[in-house]
């Protein structure tokens, strides 16, 4: 933060600034902490602006370039090299046993899934949830579960499970008075929890923890399913990151 005398850049929770000796306001650290908040709020938003841009201009999917080389025949090495024998090595590692690593360790008998082409989201924020859903009468935040949904079952393909989409989400939510909804969070949570050993990652909130903050944290002012939320946005975004790193995507 910046002291209001001089206006040199102080550490959080200075009583005294160093330069001058003025003494410094709660309300000014208030105002400060209320500015970075903002800010990281603005950079959510941000990120939520492009990727609804990507989607609808379809840059996920159809970039034939992103990490592809032509090597001059019309094909694409996608960070590949020969080995020598007409066979490639995707950044992995020949363990000896005729199995590769990459370079995450397997704490469940699973492997992470592998590489679909494209980089998953990583940055969601509660924030842009929020903010983005009211701007748009909710209409942002049915894509939000639309494209959480897609990145998870990317990156815990091959666990035996699946999120449901979005339209069974809107679906069966409408049918069953909004209890499919909980019934979502709380199978998203646990898988989530469940993927975590394949990436060397350890989560410890599960379904029951999302579940319970959406039932009961509804009596706290209503703001437990906005925290049941911002739990399953921050374990997707370790468990999209995590498959990012593994597939060399950062």
């Amino acid at each position: 933060m910046f002291c209001e005398k001089c206006g040199k850049e102080i550490p959080d929770s200075t009583k005294f600034c160093p330069a001058c000796g003025a003494p410094v306001s709660k309300a000014q650290d208030f105002v400060n902490k209320a500015g970075e908040a903002f800010n990281a709020a603005e950079q959510e938003l941000g990120s939520a602006f492009d990727e609804v841009k990507q989607s609808f201009t379809g840059n996920n999917a159809n970039q034939q370039n992103a990490g592809y080389q032509n090597n001059g025949a019309g094909q694409y090495n996608a960070g590949y090299q020969n080995n020598g024998a007409g066979q490639y090595n995707a950044g992995y590692q020949n363990n000896g046993a005729g199995q590769y690593n990459t370079g995450y360790q397997n704490n469940g008998g699973q492997t992470p899934p592998p590489y679909r082409g494209e980089k998953l989201k990583d940055d969601r924020g509660l924030a842009s949830y929020i903010i983005l859903s009211i701007i748009t009468c909710g209409i942002y935040g049915y894509y939000f579960i639309y494209k959480m949904a897609h990145d998870v079952n990317v990156a815990c393909d091959g666990d035996g499970e699946n999120t449901s989409g979005l339209v069974a989400f809107i679906l069966l939510s409408m049918i069953t008075c909004g209890i499919y909804a909980w019934y979502w969070y709380y199978k998203l949570g646990n898988r989530l929890a469940n993927n975590a050993g394949r990436y060397g990652l350890s989560i410890q909130e599960n379904g029951t923890t999302v579940l319970m903050w959406c039932i009961f944290g509804t009596l706290i002012c209503g703001i437990g399913p906005f925290i049941a939320m911002h739990i399953l946005i921050k374990n997707s975004n370790m468990i999209c990151n995590a498959y990012n790193r593994t597939h060399g995507l950062m």
